[in-house]
């Protein structure tokens, strides 16, 4: 079952985790992590929000996000 979809407005701060399928590997080298960090910075750019804390791990990541503005979808 899907959660609800997140409210997203100014000033909200979520913590986002995600997790490999039966804690697999999400990051196979340091490439695949400087990719991931590429396109959450691609993702910044077109949904502007502040990343407050970050962290990367082998099997899961967590991420701390602050929105700067609404964005209606």
């Amino acid at each position: 079952m899907p959660r609800k979809k997140r409210i997203w407005y100014p000033g909200a701060s979520f913590h986002i985790t995600s997790r490999g399928i039966r804690w697999t590997s999400l990051f196979g080298d340091k490439e695949d992590r400087e990719e991931y960090l590429r396109l959450l910075a691609e993702v910044m750019a077109k949904k502007p929000f502040i990343l407050q804390t970050y962290c990367l791990m082998r099997n899961h990541i967590h991420l701390q996000i602050k929105i700067l503005q609404h964005s209606p979808c």
